[in-house]
């Protein structure tokens, strides 16, 4: 098969190789990935042909690098543009309008970016749409230099704390950091708050209500909405098991495939008045003390986890290119009902640290019928990507022994 459009990816990571993947299944074509460093995921794939350019991810190099690759095209393919990381993300939104005479570009622009783009004004958008989300003080920088024992919540301990700029918090390092922090004592937050604006973090923090449970309370919503602001495929999953590790914390390990009306009609119906396009990943965890699902934050690209929606039938290229390559219309919405589990870790590190119900149980009867499946391996691939994804699970065995916390 050979495919009339090209993709370009932004990133090199395990994002980056999942959305390869599904061109790959889909069309049989190689994409083109540009990143700053070259990363395990995507290091020997053939699925992707990698480049990597230093500074990359950010300004200038970044649209530099663009033009000129826009200089390079061939004027009778077309050439399709997708983030796989935040900060890519922003940089084609501050971009949009000249990326656009080049690429295919389903992103939002500059406007709704910034309305969306930290989990602070994302809370703000959430109480004008009626979406459901945690109690949330927000945190500044002036609060903490004036005296963190000043600052008050409006609930109790444990909370979530977390930045609500996700892209300056990717530049911050000090001893602990971590992607986001649960704290049981209110000395934990105090100098933990004093220890992040002294490492340099500028932008606001949020402290949240922590909502009890296990992580199978967990959800995640992958969905793809049209150059006509219409969602064409929605896709639920629900998270058994996640990441214990301080760099990679809260990302899902397990997903077990789901359907919930309810859930698909909120996300869609958001998605839908507030004119968005592209892909958009949602978290959320079920609160048993009210019995909603509060929405912690939504990604402005597809999931990190995202290929458990290819994964089960609902190939996350296709959509995006029937849009915006071959403009297929579509009327109707997918709402995913699959039957894959997905996996990002050993099976051992499955049975051990998911907690016993019924979701476990479901899960263990997919993986006994073979209906299961990962990102990381597949056999069309090099056998030296194979064997560097057996070590990476390796390592992920080695962390859970280390971080794991059952909550």
């Amino acid at each position: 098969m050979t495919a009339d459009f090209q993709p370009i990816l932004l990133g090199t990571d395990f994002n980056c190789y999942g959305m390869a993947r599904s061109f790959y299944d889909a069309y049989g074509v190689k994409s083109i990935s540009y990143g700053i460093v070259p990363m395990a995921p995507t290091r020997y794939t053939r699925f992707a042909e990698v480049r990597i350019v230093p500074g990359f991810d950010k300004d200038p190099v970044f649209i530099e690098t663009m033009r000129q690759l826009a200089k390079q095209l061939d004027p009778n393919k077309k050439y399709l543009l997708l983030s796989c990381g935040d900060g890519y993300t922003e940089l084609i939104s501050e971009h949009l309008d000249e990326l656009k005479k080049s690429f295919a570009c389903p992103y939002v622009d500059h406007d709704l970016f910034h309305a969306l783009g930290t989990k602070e004004t994302f809370y703000q958008m959430a109480d004008k749409y009626g979406l459901p989300y945690p109690k949330t003080k927000i945190i500044t920088k002036e609060e903490v230099e004036a005296g963190v024992e000043k600052i008050e919540l409006p609930f109790d301990f444990p909370i979530a704390l977390k930045p609500s700029n996700s892209i300056e918090w990717l530049g911050i390092d000090f001893p602990g950091r971590k992607k986001a922090f649960v704290l049981d004592k209110r000395e934990q937050m105090d100098k933990l708050l004093k220890e992040i604006y002294q490492a340099g973090y500028k932008s606001d923090f949020i402290a949240q209500d922590f909502i009890p449970g296990d992580d199978s309370n967990m959800r995640v919503v992958n969905a793809y909405v049209d150059s006509n602001h219409h969602v064409r495929m929605i896709c639920l999953g629900h998270p058994l098991l996640e990441d214990p590790s301080p760099v990679a914390v809260g990302n899902y390990m397990v997903i077990l495939p789901e359907s919930d009306q309810q859930i698909y009609d909120t996300i869609v119906k958001f998605l839908e008045e507030i004119n968005y396009v592209g892909f958009a990943d949602f978290d959320l965890k079920y609160d048993h003390r009210d019995g909603q699902y509060k929405v912690f934050e939504i990604n402005l690209r597809q999931g990190r986890s995202s290929y458990y929606c290819t994964l089960n039938g609902y190939n996350l290229a296709k959509y995006v290119a029937d849009d915006v390559i071959y403009h297929k219309p579509k009327d109707d919405t997918d709402y995913a009902d699959g039957h894959m589990l997905w996996m990002n870790g050993p099976t051992k590190v499955f049975y051990k640290y998911a907690k016993e119900n019924k979701y476990k149980e479901r899960a263990k009867k997919l993986l006994e019928a073979g209906q299961w499946g990962t990102t990381a391996f597949d056999k069309r691939d090099t056998l030296k990507q194979r064997l560097l994804m057996h070590y990476a699970f390796w390592i992920i065995n080695k962390n859970y022994k280390k971080y794991f916390v059952q909550r």
